[in-house]
């Protein structure tokens, strides 16, 4: 990512209302978002947009959100990875991936935006 160019985001979840919330926050927040709303739309999004993070919720239907952020980052290695569920069945979801050395960072929904947008600003930096 250039030092001129907003960070890109790409915002996944399979309740459109919250990753279109999210990706509005977030582009009056001086990035550059996108929504979709399931893991195979992720994976086509990522293709052409080439996201600096996904933010992705972890249980959709189809594709996980996991499953989604493991293919993000076969494509884009430098992408940064965030995950969120309200769902205690991420918890299994997540041992199995930390099993394949991912070690994604889950957040807990819902999150306030400006806890959201604290966790974009470090996850930038770090690029």
């Amino acid at each position: 990512m250039n030092d001129t160019a907003k960070p890109k985001v790409l915002v996944a979840d399979d309740e459109q209302v919250i990753a279109n919330t999210l990706a509005t926050i977030l582009t009056a927040s001086d990035y550059e978002a996108r929504a979709v709303y399931n893991g195979e739309g992720v994976v086509e999004m990522a293709r052409t947009f080439h996201p600096d993070v996904l933010i992705s919720d972890v249980i959709m239907p189809g594709k996980s959100g996991i499953e989604a952020a493991i293919e993000v980052l076969a494509m884009l290695p430098g992408c940064k990875i965030l995950l969120f569920s309200g769902q205690a069945a991420t918890a299994a979801l997540l041992s199995e991936t930390n099993a394949r050395a991912h070690g994604f960072e889950v957040l807990s929904k819902p999150i306030h935006p400006k806890d959201l947008l604290a966790k974009l600003h470090t996850a930038c930096a770090a690029n």
